[in-house]
């Protein structure tokens, strides 16, 4: 049969739309459009088995975001970026595009989404079928804040599980204190005094494990706080420094 006489391609071929598994990954790693995110977050909250998919990558992925280091550009690059953009060159001094804060972001989603080819491109293991065994699942860092500055500005991002006691910290990488003082984090719930939950880092993310005594107030409607205090944390477990970056506990 020639070329002339083959039968056009079935549209319906040309493009198949992600399984499951993969459209909660990338829902978790951000690359959906605007319209495909909202609806991926529409489905997840109102479907029980893919919300539990969204929650299974969230708990996979968070760990790199600790362990993905930022790597300097080369000084060449950046106005071959600003080209590429069809950005020009100003008297008024370096934009966003050159803060180390947004480029280590950058650096760490590059590496989230390398993660996630790789693993997507790997064939499916087939698994001999068990007997179900009726269990709930608790997804882990179930709910999120942003601790932000007065400005509005996003300081902090803190995912929490309540089921293990524990507070994932994210920061938007900043400089440190010229005066010496440290980042303390604070759980405040409603009506009650703020309980320190100890230092935090500016530079990298890492887990706070929450005392026993206080876990009950680890959910919605209570507050995460930061304050800087003396080297070595508020005296007494009293804050004494400024709030810099504050948020509520939400799903």
């Amino acid at each position: 049969m020639s070329g002339a006489d083959l039968p056009p391609p079935d549209a319906t071929d040309a493009i198949e739309p992600p399984d499951d598994d993969v459209l909660a990954g990338e829902l978790v790693l951000g690359v959906l459009s605007a319209r495909e995110r909202a609806a991926a977050q529409a489905r997840a909250d109102s479907d029980p088995q893919f919300a539990q998919r969204v929650s299974g990558w969230e708990r996979r992925l968070a760990p790199w975001l600790g362990d993905a280091a930022p790597v300097p550009a080369p000084a060449h690059v950046w106005p071959r970026i600003r080209s590429r953009l069809g950005w020009q060159s100003s008297e008024a001094g370096p934009g966003w595009w050159q803060s180390l804060a947004f480029w280590r972001g950058a650096a760490i989603l590059a590496s989230l989404a390398a993660v996630f080819a790789v693993w997507i491109s790997q064939p499916p293991v087939r698994q001999p079928p068990v007997a179900a065994v009726p269990t709930t699942i608790e997804p882990a860092y179930q709910l999120v804040t942003s601790l932000t500055h007065d400005d509005g500005s996003t300081a902090w991002l803190a995912s929490v599980d309540p089921a293990h006691g524990t507070v994932l910290m994210v920061p938007v990488p900043h400089a440190a204190d010229p005066q010496g003082r440290v980042p303390e984090l604070w759980l405040i719930p409603p009506g009650k005094a703020p309980r320190s939950l100890g230092l935090v880092s500016v530079e990298k993310s890492h887990t706070v494990q929450v005392p026993q005594d206080v876990l009950a107030a680890l959910g919605t409607g209570s507050v995460l706080a930061i304050t800087l205090e003396p080297a070595g944390g508020a005296p007494a477990g009293v804050p004494t420094g400024p709030i810099i970056a504050k948020g509520e506990i939400r799903t």
